[in-house]
Order: C-alpha cells, then structure tokens, then sequence
C-alpha cells in the first residue's frame, strides 16, 4: 500500500510538470526557468499554490492573488498522471519497463493536450522519445534482435502514416507520421501495428462523439495525436492479451 500511494503522489507531482510543459513548449519558452507563476498577475507562485490538486480544491479553481480562474485542465492532468502510473505499476512493478512506460506516457500527455489545442506535435517531444527509447535500448536490453526490432518498428510506424498522407493529401500531419515512427521505435513492430488498428478504431467512434457533442463540426480538423496516444496506453497496458486473444480466437 505504501508503494501504492507513493507512486500515485509521485505521478500527481509530475503531472504537476507535465502541465508547464503544455504550455511553454508550443510558445517555445524554457520548461525550467521561470518558476511557475500566475499567467494573468505574474506573480510568482509559492509551494502552498503547487500542491497537485490540493492547491486548485483549496483556492477553488482560481489565483490567490488575483482571483483569475484556473483551467480544469491543471488537476485532470495531474489526476490522469497519477492514474497511469498506477496502472503501470501494477502492470510491471518496480522493474525498468515500469520506468520507460512511465516516461513514454507522460509524454504522451504533453502531446495530447497540444495536439488537441494547437493541432500541432511538436519536434522536442518527438525527439526526446526517440532519444529516451534508444537510451533505454543502449542500456537496458541491448541486442541485435532488439535494435531490428526497434528499427522495424520505427519503419513500420512511420511508413504506414507517411503513405496515409500521401494518399490522402496530408490528411495525416508530420507531427502524427514522426509520433508513430518513435512510437514504433519504442515499442516494436508487433506493438505498432496493434497502436495503427486500435488508433484508427477508436479515432473514428471519438471523433463521432464529438461531432454530436457539437464539440467539433463537419468542416473541422481533428487531431490524431490524442487517438494514437489513447492506443498506445491500451497497447503498453493490454497490449500482449489483445495479441494472443486475436492469435487464438481469429487465427487459431
């Protein structure tokens, strides 16, 4: 249990970082310097204001200072964080797979909240997933089957969406067609084919919902980021059941 609740904290205080990610990256503004402060008075918060969570119930959803309303998007960040590492500890433990999940989703979540907002991925995080991939490969579980595995999966990932796109004339964007090539570069082949299926699949009922939520029209462009994030929670998670599940009842 304590292991439990440490993890969960643990994933709530880099929610917390998660969400000055979200905003400082697309405006291209340093994630470290300076320290969080209210966008609307600029005065510069103190711990009490950081507390995940805590902090937006205690001021009920607004500055201290001056009173502005926070977004709800703060504490359902910090929130989902916590949730995904929970889930992935119960999954794997405190083994190495554990850390690189963890990783590998919270950057997810940076990429989906952009991607939802602006309707664009930025290269920074498409480049730390691939670095962070290729360092776990280099250190952890170096082989020649793991870096054709890595590789393949890189190719796989990024071709398929790259030909999307030219198929469709750009209806799949850059951001999308790199996300999945270091996406296929973390995970493998088998684990990118299965993130291309679920993506599309549940890219097509949301995006439904959301046409009859008036959340989105017709004429407006959906993001695909968040759907392909969606998929490799499912993958990283349930990814080996789904696999065998399909090899036994469909093939076998």
């Amino acid at each position: 249990m304590v292991y439990i609740i440490t993890i969960f904290i643990i994933g709530l205080l880099i929610g917390s970082f998660l969400n000055v990610c979200i905003y400082r990256i697309p405006i291209e503004k340093s994630i470290v310097n300076p320290p969080s402060h209210c966008p609307k008075c600029n005065t510069t918060l103190k711990p009490l204001d950081l507390i995940p969570v805590f902090s937006f119930l205690f001021n009920k959803g607004k500055c201290r200072y001056c009173g502005e309303n926070i977004s709800l998007q703060y504490p359902i960040i910090e929130l989902f964080n916590g949730l995904i590492y929970l889930l992935l500890y119960l999954k794997y433990d405190l083994t190495i797979l554990f850390v690189k999940y963890t990783i590998l989703a919270s950057l997810l979540i940076v990429i989906s909240v952009i991607d939802y907002k602006l309707q664009i991925i930025p290269d920074e995080c498409n480049l730390f997933g691939f670095i962070i991939s290729g360092a776990f490969i280099i250190f952890n579980d170096f082989s020649t089957i793991a870096l054709i595995n890595a590789i393949l999966g890189l190719l796989v990932g990024g071709g398929i969406f790259l030909i999307i796109a030219i198929a469709t004339n750009g209806a799949m964007g850059g951001g999308d067609i790199k996300l999945m090539g270091v996406l296929g570069f973390a995970l493998g082949w088998k684990y990118i084919l299965l993130i291309t299926f679920l993506s599309f699949i549940i890219g097509a009922i949301l995006s439904i919902f959301l046409l009859l939520l008036k959340l989105k029209h017709r004429k407006d462009t959906i993001p695909f980021g968040p759907f392909i994030a969606i998929a490799a929670f499912i993958t990283i998670l349930y990814g080996n059941d789904i696999i065998n599940w399909y090899i036994f009842k469909i093939i076998g």
